[in-house]
């Protein structure tokens, strides 16, 4: 027993003594600068990563005639490459960030993603549902692929630009203003421009290329603004990929987190992907979707100063259970929205609302707080664990832990809109080509579900989950 506690003792010292310390010259502190350069890129990943979970269903279902299942199966097969794909990049970038930095990972993957989303919405048109499901979902393997050498050095690069945890906060609000920025733009201006020109192919197209601009300048912002700039450097670890994850074993908050992440991701997926459904049909008000959209992004932004403030002083793990189980809450009173039937308010240069669109704006309000909140400091945790990994290891590999992390992310955005397609399919959704066409009461709430009870209750179960995360006290 006495031996063991010496050994115990004699390894915590050894451990210790290799912690690295910051680089001579190495700020911790990060100009206002590097985050805006940093937080620009999120923009346009932002539009690649929701723009698709949420219009490419509806753009197969309602243009192309493929059914719902399929639809899911669509966005589904990509991503399972991504499994793999994501941790091989950021295996990659590891081993030649010493030389190159991750500078040309960022700058070809802004190019190809960019190509990759035009592609999506403009070459899929063919002579049968069939076909038309092929070719989509290969073009989306493609521009997957091509986001996986963005995203992933993207993620990996918040770790290394400070040894100071609340510094890493700041640089996850940073991108979580401009995240809610690219869902402005991606998800409240896309499908409401596509409408505006006519909903047919025209629209489509249009609304294709604008997005494609943006996601192609916001995302040489960061990969070209970010070249030079001086990062926390170690050695990446030895040994094949298979290795290096098999590591990450070690460090229990890291894989904590990933599987909370990882449940709680899947389910607001599913909602992600009938965010059309329900303006559509269960509320009946496309035109609402820039307002509220809007709402939601205005909310989110003005309250990450308080999220920052209440994780210094809170810690960020209680912060994000109560962000968390907020969110959890106001999404299952969607079950209860339908179109609205009288009118509450006259609003100049809106029109008349009534009052269950006045409540989609209020809950807008509130998700837009809670929301930015718990996937900001999800981001900022993971940078602790990498943190953690540097400490006790004197080695970080960061992109191998962001590459792992992003997997996960995309797989459960990808199982998201099969669990939608099937609950779609289930309750009686009909496909069609050339546009949208009425739905069945039983269909509508299918829809409704996986937009609040669904989502809710993987929330709360990754809840659970995240009852065992316990980052040590010395990391």
């Amino acid at each position: 027993m006495h031996q063991n506690k010496i050994r115990e003792a004699h390894a915590h010292h050894v451990e210790q003594t290799i912690l690295p310390q910051p680089p001579a010259g190495h700020d911790d502190r990060v100009g206002t600068s590097v985050l805006l350069r940093y937080g620009t890129g999120q923009l346009g990943a932002q539009i690649f990563r929701d723009t698709p979970a949420v219009l490419l269903p509806l753009f197969l279902t309602t243009m192309l005639g493929v059914e719902a299942w399929l639809a899911g199966l669509v966005v589904l097969i990509p991503k399972l490459w991504l499994i793999v794909c994501d941790p091989l990049v950021g295996a990659w970038s590891d081993r030649l960030r010493g030389k190159h930095g991750r500078a040309p990972f960022l700058v070809a993957g802004a190019v190809l993603t960019s190509l990759g989303f035009v592609a999506l919405f403009t070459l899929t048109e063919s002579s049968s549902p069939l076909l038309s499901a092929a070719i989509t979902c290969f073009l989306f393997f493609l521009a997957s692929t091509a986001f996986s050498m963005f995203s992933v050095p993207y993620l990996a690069i918040a770790a290394a630009l400070s040894h100071d945890p609340h510094e890493r906060t700041r640089i996850m609000v940073w991108r979580m203003v401009f995240s809610t920025l690219g869902v402005l733009v991606g998800v409240g201006v896309a499908q409401p421009l596509i409408y505006a020109l006519g909903g047919g192919a025209h629209g489509w197209t249009v609304m294709a290329l604008v997005l494609g601009a943006v996601c192609l300048g916001t995302m040489l912002v960061t990969a070209l603004g970010l070249a030079r700039v001086p990062m926390i450097r170690d050695d990446a670890a030895p040994g094949s990929l298979l290795s290096q994850l098999g590591a990450i074993k070690g460090n229990r908050p890291y894989l904590v987190l990933l599987a909370t992440c990882l449940i709680q991701n899947i389910g607001q997926a599913s909602g992600y992907t009938v965010i059309g459904f329900i303006y559509l049909y269960a509320i009946q008000a496309i035109w609402i979707v820039p307002l509220f959209i809007l709402v939601m992004a205005i909310a989110g932004i003005l309250a990450q100063p308080l999220w920052l403030a209440l994780s210094r002083r809170w810690g960020k793990e209680r912060t994000y259970v109560i962000a968390s189980a907020a969110w959890a809450m106001v999404t299952v009173t969607w079950f209860f929205v339908h179109p609205a039937t009288d009118v509450l308010v006259n609003i100049p240069g809106v029109g008349a609302l009534g009052t269950q669109h006045v409540l989609v704006l209020v809950r807008g309000a509130v998700i837009g707080v809670v929301n930015s909140a718990f996937v900001m400091l999800s981001l900022s945790m993971l940078t602790d664990t990498i943190d953690y990994e540097r400490r006790r290891k004197g080695i970080a590999n960061e992109g191998v832990f962001a590459g792992l992390f992003s997997a996960m992310e995309k797989l459960s955005f990808a199982l998201g809109p099969v669990v939608a397609g099937l609950v779609m399919s289930a309750f009686g959704f009909v496909s069609s080509t050339g546009g949208a066409v009425t739905q069945t009461p039983h269909a509508i709430t299918g829809i409704v579900l996986l937009y609040s009870l669904i989502p809710a209750g993987t929330q709360l179960v990754s809840l659970l989950v995240f009852s065992r995360y316990r980052l040590p006290a010395d990391a």
